[in-house]
């Protein structure tokens, strides 16, 4: 009984967000602010979250002529590079047990991907939790591997599992991305146009908005963090433009029924506990300083990389080119193009067929718009 009210009460909340008259209200001040700018306006997202909202509840089409809202590198199963999903693809043909989110599973390695290992005999399985890793771990004797994805909100709890005091027979194998330093490479690219960004409320949530206080700094380009309802993505592209329009460069929160100034304390605390920064590649972006999160050197013994011989190279040697060649998935989650300007998009891409990782993952922009139509009201 009490469960069935609580779900009311969730719907009721879900519909006050979803209100038509405010989001008319809203659209109505969008139109209002771009008028008074004058100029066409780029901003970018950098959440696959975000993007989902906007394509599902046709977003674009209310906006005005003159604004553009492009997603960024903001899907972590899309940016993990393809030698990462090749490690992983090493340790399953050993005969080690790979758990990984649904996401991961059929994303395209050098080769071949963790689903078509699966089907030559691989034991790869699909998980919801790491916890759901570490309950496989203790019903088995055999090596687990934990092929852990996400942002900062999905390593505070691989963190949690690394300080849980996993058996000896499960270790890490870490592509966790760090959002803030790829949002300076975007910033930094000759052909970006962004001139805001709107900022993930879920990272925000663990992190804290002021974060993105050196970033606004440094390249005078002004960050909302923002919820995922179609009224909070309106009401932060509203505060973005007012940016814009008065001139100000400022890190602004527009979810703070979640997102406070300094953030979840106690996630943090584990989540550098456990991790550190260093460099890697961004499938299709570009080296990233401090963009991977990696396993400290005092948690070595959940490290898959020092535990175990991995040479990525042994499955990258068998590459071969084909359509991957063609796929311009880094340049549209640079904000460059879309996928509507990729002929592989719909045709040899499509979802029951990816080429590339953004066809793959929920929170692709390809994937998304195949699903929702996002192409039809996108404007470059």
């Amino acid at each position: 009984m009490m469960g069935e009210a609580m779900r009311v009460e969730a719907a009721a909340r879900r519909l006050e967000f979803r209100d038509p008259k405010r989001a008319q209200a809203l659209t109505k001040a969008l139109a209002s602010l771009c008028q008074e700018i004058g100029r066409p306006v780029s901003i970018m997202h950098v959440c696959g979250t975000h993007e989902q909202a906007i394509a599902r509840f046709g977003l674009r089409s209310l906006l005005p002529e003159k604004l553009t809202v492009l997603m960024g590198p903001g899907c972590p199963v899309c940016v993990t590079d393809m030698p990462e999903v090749d490690e992983a693809v090493v340790l399953a043909r050993q005969g080690v047990i790979v758990a990984t989110f649904g996401d991961m599973f059929r994303v395209p390695g050098s080769v071949r991907s963790l689903a078509e290992v699966k089907a030559e005999g691989a034991d790869v399985r699909v998980v919801y939790s790491p916890f759901e890793a570490l309950r496989i771990a203790r019903e088995t004797e055999r090596e687990v591997v934990f092929f852990a994805t996400g942002f900062e909100t999905t390593a505070v709890a691989t963190a949690a599992l690394v300080l849980a005091s996993p058996p000896q027979n499960l270790a890490i194998l870490s592509a966790h991305k760090y959002i803030p330093p790829v949002m300076e490479i975007v910033a930094e690219m000759p052909q970006t146009r962004v001139q805001g960004f709107l900022a993930a409320g879920h990272a925000a949530t663990i992190t804290g908005w002021r974060i993105f206080e050196r970033f606004v700094a440094r390249h005078r380009i002004p960050v909302v963090a923002g919820g995922f309802e179609p009224l909070d993505i309106l009401a932060a592209l509203a505060e973005l433009l007012r940016l814009i329009r008065d001139g100000e460069t400022r890190a602004v929160n527009a979810y703070p029924r979640c997102v406070t100034a300094d953030g979840n304390r106690q996630a943090q605390r584990l989540l550098w506990e456990v991790f550190e920064t260093e460099g890697g590649n961004w499938r299709g972006i570009a080296h990233v300083p401090n963009g991977n999160l990696r396993l400290r050197a005092k948690y070595a013994w959940a490290d898959a990389r020092r535990r175990f011989d991995i040479d990525p190279s042994s499955i990258s040697a068998e590459a071969r080119p084909g359509l991957s060649q063609e796929c311009i998935c880094g340049n549209i989650m640079a904000g460059i193009a879309s996928p509507y300007d990729c002929r592989l998009f719909g045709a040899e891409c499509a979802p029951q067929n990816p080429v590339g990782a953004c066809m793959v993952s929920s929170e692709g922009t390809c994937k998304i718009w195949h699903e929702y139509g996002g192409h039809l009201s996108f404007r470059t």
